[in-house]
Formats: C-alpha cells, sequence, structure tokens
C-alpha cells in the first residue's frame, strides 16, 4: 500500500483523511502536514495519524496530496522541490494552480495530477475533476481516481477546462447554500417560523437534488412537472426572470473563472 500524505488539513483535507479511513485505508499508511500544533494533536487523538512536517512528508510519502490555500502553495514547493522525484506522486487540490506551476518548481519528471474537489466531500458527496500533467499516466489517474472514489465521484477534465470546472462546481454548493438562505428568509418573510422555514426548505433542496441524480430527466422537464398553467410557480418563475436571476448567475459564475485564471496567472513565471 502507498504512504498518502496530505499536505494542509483544513476542511478539505480533513475529509479526504476521514474518508480514506473510512474507505479502509490504515491509518498508519497515512500521514498530514498542519502550521499550527494544536489543530495537529486534534486531529491525531481524532484519527489516530500523525502530522509531520512538510520535508518528513516528502521523503516518507508515494502520494502527496497537496491541499493548502493557493496564496501558500510557494513555500510548501520550496521544500518539496529538493526532496521529490518521478517515484512521487503529487496531487494538487489547490484551486486555479496549474500543472505547469508544479512540473517548474519540481525536479524534471515528477508526475503532477491537478483535482478541483468540492466541500460535499464532508458528507461523502464530492464532486472531483482531475487532469493529467505532462508526466502523469493513466496508471496515475487510477490512483487518483481511486483515492477520491471514497469521498464521492470523479471526472476527467482537460486541464483547459479546469478554471470553468473551478467556478461550476469548486463554487457551486456556496451558490445553492445562498439561494437556499434567501429562501428561508422568504418564508420569514411570509411569516413562518425560521426553524420552519429551514426545514421546509433543506427538505426540499435535498429532495430536488436527489430527483435530479437519479430521474435522468433534464432539469427543464423536473421543473415544468411543478409549474402548472396560471399556477403560483409559473408567477415565481416570472418574477425571477424579471429580476435577471438567470444572467445574475451566468455572469457571477463568469467571475468565478476568471478569478481561477487569476490565481494561475499570479505564479506564472515574468
Amino acid at each position: 500500500m502507498s504512504v498518502i500524505a496530505l499536505l494542509g488539513a483544513g476542511k478539505i483535507g480533513e475529509a479526504l483523511l476521514s474518508g480514506l479511513l473510512h474507505g479502509g485505508t490504515s491509518a498508519d499508511d497515512l500521514l498530514f502536514t498542519e502550521r499550527y500544533p494544536a489543530r495537529a494533536a486534534e486531529l491525531t487523538e481524532k484519527y489516530g495519524v500523525h502530522g509531520v512536517t512538510v520535508p518528513e512528508a516528502a521523503k516518507r510519502a508515494d502520494v502527496l496530496i497537496v491541499a493548502v490555500k493557493p496564496q501558500d502553495i510557494d513555500p510548501v514547493l520550496d521544500e518539496l522541490a529538493p526532496l521529490l522525484g518521478p517515484d512521487s506522486l503529487v496531487v494538487s487540490l489547490c484551486a486555479g494552480l496549474p500543472t505547469a506551476l508544479y512540473e517548474r518548481r519540481l525536479a524534471s519528471g515528477v508526475p503532477v495530477v491537478r483535482v478541483m474537489p468540492n466541500t460535499p466531500m464532508l458528507v461523502g458527496e464530492a464532486m472531483s475533476a482531475m487532469s493529467p500533467g505532462k508526466h502523469a499516466t493513466a496508471a496515475h489517474l487510477t490512483v487518483v481516481r481511486e483515492l477520491l472514489e471514497h469521498v464521492g465521484k470523479v471526472v476527467e477534465v482537460p486541464e483547459s477546462q479546469q478554471d470553468a470546472v473551478t467556478a461550476l462546481s469548486g463554487s457551486g454548493p456556496a451558490y445553492f447554500f445562498f439561494l437556499v438562505e434567501a429562501m428561508i428568509d422568504a418564508g420569514i418573510l411570509l411569516g413562518l417560523p425560521r426553524a420552519l422555514s429551514e426545514s421546509l426548505i433543506v427538505q426540499s433542496a435535498v429532495g430536488a437534488g436527489k430527483m435530479l441524480a437519479e430521474s435522468g430527466e433534464h432539469p427543464v422537464i423536473l421543473r415544468e412537472a411543478v409549474t402548472s398553467p396560471a399556477g403560483t410557480t409559473i408567477n415565481a418563475i416570472r418574477e425571477l426572470e424579471k429580476h435577471g436571476v438567470r444572467a445574475a448567475l451566468l455572469a457571477a459564475i463568469e467571475a468565478a473563472r476568471d478569478r481561477s485564471v487569476e490565481l494561475g496567472k499570479a505564479h506564472e513565471t515574468p
């Protein structure tokens, strides 16, 4: 079994750690790095996995999963550079950062796979998109797929699509949470208690998501099934269209894509 090191133990790092353990990976085959000692001690007590330094992780692990914030990547790469070779596999979960950055900063031949997951990883329902760098083989992609399937679904996309994926599914849960928050407030506006409004909308969201996943129907068909002639729903849809909700979502997702591109460009060589 390969030794896997998670570089960065924030929410996504911890979620993947938990998923791997629940999927049968031994705690002895897992390591993590964490800058705050109290947090490292908490994770070790909770999961039985040892916290290590970045250099120790590089020396001991076969697969290194980089889950730090994009703005924190430079010192991590500085520590990894003299220690990694073609026998290592680097998996980047950092939004906006291209495989070319790792390939430029690490030793020649180090395989890199770029992944954009999302926060439903915390409940085992992530959507992760992976893209190989120029040194990553089909065997490397198989390793990454098997790791990520412990916490959700996985697709392979060309790296040229990763900024769009970041904007759509990487940030996507936030858009749903934003809409649910607004709908709960609407229930309160209409006179419902907050707890009841929240219960109604959250279960509606869970049910709608399950219908989308399991029915095989296009969202338009599912929406039309709720939209009776001259009924309540069509009046609501008219107001959404009148206020440009569809156009606002398109613009918002474009803005997220543009920010992902900016994060990558910030690490380009002059």
